[in-house]
C-alpha cells in the first residue's frame, strides 16, 4: 500500500513535484486530498512547521495539525520540532492571503495521519510483513516509521538472534527495514525483526565445519566468548584475554551441533576495525508469517514465535 508508506518516500517522486509546484495544482490536491510531501525548513515559536512550497509558494502546518494526538495533548511537540529539515507528509487544507498579498497554503499533516491509522493501521494484525524506515535508536530499541509518520518500536531483544548492546548494531536511521507486526494494541503497534532474518538450520547452512569464517565479538564470559556469523546465528569459542565485545574476529569452525543448536569455534584473531553495517538479508519474502520456528527440528529446546496467539518461547543462547 504504497499511500501509507512512511515520510520521504514520494517527495522527490514526479507527481508529487508537479502537484506541489504551483497554486493551480495546490488546489487540485486539496479538492482531491492527495497526500503530497515537502521539507519542513522551520519550526517558530508557536510550534508551526513552514513548508516551502515549489515557485516560492509558503505552506504553514499549524501546530494542532502537526501530528496526531498534540491538539489532544497525549502527544508531545518534540514529534513537530524533530521533523524540521525532513520530509513531512500533509493535505492542503486551505490557502490565506495576508496583509501583503501573499498567499499562504495551510497544510495538515494529522489529517493525513488519521487517514492512516483508520485505514492501514488498525487493519494490521500480528504476523504481517511491512515496510519501515527507522527512525532513531535508543538503548532499548528501533523505532520505525510505518506509515505517514506513525511510529513504532522494536525491542531490542527482538532486533535478531545473536544479542547486541545496542541498536545502533544493526540499523541506522533512514534505514529501510521490513518487520513483523508482533502484537496490536489499539492505536500502538509493536513489531519484531529477528523472524525474517532465519531460522538456526537456515543459518547454519551458509556455514561448514573446518571453515575460517568472518565474525563480530558479542559477549565476553567467563567460560567463552560468544561469535556472531550471521544476526540470527553466533558460536561459542574458548576464553581468551584482551578480546572485547563489539571487535572483530576471525574463527575456525570446529564443529556444529543441530540438536543443542550450537556451533563450536575456535578463535583465531580479534581486533578493532570499523565496517559499513551490511543490509539485512531476509529468509522470509511474504506478506504474512503465521510462525516462526527458529530450532531445527532434532533439536532438544524449541524456540518459535507463534502470531496468531500471545505464546513466544525466547531465551537464545
Amino acid at each position: 500500500m504504497t499511500e501509507w508508506k512512511p515520510e520521504g518516500i514520494r517527495i522527490d517522486t514526479p507527481e508529487n513535484k508537479a502537484a506541489i509546484a504551483s497554486l493551480a495544482s495546490l488546489s487540485q490536491a486539496q479538492q482531491s486530498q492527495k497526500i503530497l510531501e515537502a521539507r519542513a525548513v522551520v519550526c517558530d515559536s508557536e510550534h508551526n512547521l513552514l513548508v516551502p512550497l515549489g515557485g516560492g509558494i509558503r505552506g504553514i502546518i499549524p501546530r494542532e495539525e502537526g501530528a496526531l494526538g498534540i491538539a489532544e495533548g497525549t502527544t508531545r511537540d518534540i514529534a513537530i520540532i524533530s521533523r524540521v529539515n525532513k520530509p513531512v507528509c500533509f493535505v492542503v487544507t486551505g490557502f490565506m492571503r495576508g496583509e501583503n498579498g501573499e498567499q499562504t497554503v495551510l497544510l495538515s499533516r494529522r489529517a493525513v495521519q488519521q487517514r492512516c491509522m483508520q485505514q492501514y493501521i488498525h487493519t494490521l494484525r500480528p504476523g504481517d510483513v511491512i515496510d519501515g524506515r527507522v527512525t532513531h535508536l535508543e538503548n532499548f530499541g528501533c523505532f520505525v516509521d510505518i506509515g505517514c509518520g506513525i511510529c513504532s518500536l522494536i525491542p531490542i531483544d527482538s532486533i535478531s538472534v545473536s544479542r547486541i548492546s545496542h541498536p545502533g548494531d544493526r540499523f541506522h536511521p533512514g534505514q529501510m527495514i521490513r518487520a513483523v507486526v508482533r502484537a496490536v494494541d489499539g492505536d500502538r503497534v509493536t513489531l519484531t525483526h529477528r523472524e525474517l532474518l532465519g531460522s538456526w538450520s537456515e543459518n547454519a547452512s551458509i556455514f561448514h565445519s573446518g571453515e575460517t569464517v568472518a565474525g563480530i565479538v558479542r559477549s565476553v564470559e567467563p567460560y567463552g566468548i560468544f561469535v556472531e556469523l550471521t544476526p540470527n546465528l553466533a558460536g561459542l569459542a574458548e576464553p581468551r584475554e584482551g578480546v572485547q565485545p563489539g571487535q572483530q574476529a576471525s574463527v575456525y569452525i570446529k564443529s556444529m551441533i543441530p540438536d543443542r543448536m550450537k556451533i563450536k569455534l575456535i578463535l583465531v584473531d580479534a581486533f578493532d576495525a570499523s565496517y559499513q553495517l551490511p543490509e539485512p538479508e531476509y529468509f522470509f519474502h511474504g506478506d504474512h508469517m503465521s510462525r516462526w520456528r527458529y530450532s531445527p527440528p532434532q533439536a532438544r529446546r524449541v524456540v518459535e514465535t507463534v502470531f496468531d496467539t500471545d505464546e513466544e518461547n525466547e531465551d537464545i543462547q
